[in-house]
């Protein structure tokens, strides 16, 4: 939804909750170099990511509609937190949920169990540069606020998305669960990157898909993206960076 420069994630005012991102320049399109998916792992004994836990699960015993977690975790913990825990499916009342300004690298599938979601804030969480394709899934989300050029294939600096192995499974996040498009076993998912316009913006989804019907089924790209479903890489040919 941004379009103008964005500021470094180490600005002052953020560096205490937020890690630097060197992926690529969310300022100016540069060298189309690889990248790769973030790969810090959550550590799940950390105070941050504890009370993080006992907040959703008081948001989802109380049905409330608006959820900022982030705001009841000093700026130490907000730094802790680099995924959200799967029991955010349980959020089904939620319809507002904030993560302005988080350390969040990945978010988990789960997140498509939240049917009541309408407004979804992720903004200025820098590194966070990529999205499930079960976001989707909320049948009711109108409105999002994303840090656009910190996308992977954003239409601003169109940096390049990280190579997948179609019939390897287990890049990023997700391998091993259910199906992204047809809630069936997917073991060994075929994991292809897809740009769709969800709320406000296209977001670049990682889909985990069963067989190849199911990549076969994913909707058209908009206009203005890589048109298909691909695996990534830097050869990927995108349209032309609105930078140039």
């Amino acid at each position: 939804m941004n379009s103008s420069p964005q500021p470094a994630a180490t600005t002052e005012g953020r560096s205490a909750q937020q890690d630097r991102c060197n992926c690529f320049d969310q300022v100016r399109a540069t060298n189309r170099r690889r990248v790769a998916f973030h790969t810090e792992q959550q550590d799940t004994a950390a105070p941050g990511w504890l009370r993080l836990l006992e907040l959703v699960e008081e948001a989802a015993a109380d049905g409330r509609e608006e959820f900022h977690p982030l705001r009841g975790l000093s700026a130490g913990e907000r730094r802790q937190i680099v995924t959200l825990p799967p029991t955010i499916a349980r959020l089904t009342a939620v319809r507002e949920f904030g993560l302005y300004g988080s350390n969040l690298v990945r978010i988990p599938p789960e997140i498509g169990a939240m049917t009541s979601l309408e407004t979804f804030d992720p903004y200025t969480s820098y590194r966070l540069h990529w999205f499930p394709y079960e976001l989707t899934r909320c049948p009711v989300l109108r409105r999002s606020t994303v840090s656009t050029r910190a996308l992977y294939g954003n239409e601003k600096i169109r940096p390049p998305f990280p190579p997948l192995d179609p019939k390897a499974g287990g890049a990023g996040a997700g391998a091993g669960g259910a199906c992204s498009v047809c809630d069936g076993p997917a073991a060994r998912p075929r994991q292809v990157w897809i740009s769709l316009r969800v709320a406000t913006d296209v977001l670049p989804l990682l889909v985990n898909a069963c067989s190849a019907a199911c990549v076969a089924a994913l909707p058209t790209p908009p206009e203005g993206y890589v048109r298909s479903p691909h695996s990534g890489g830097p050869a990927v040919r995108q349209p032309t960076a609105d930078y140039w």
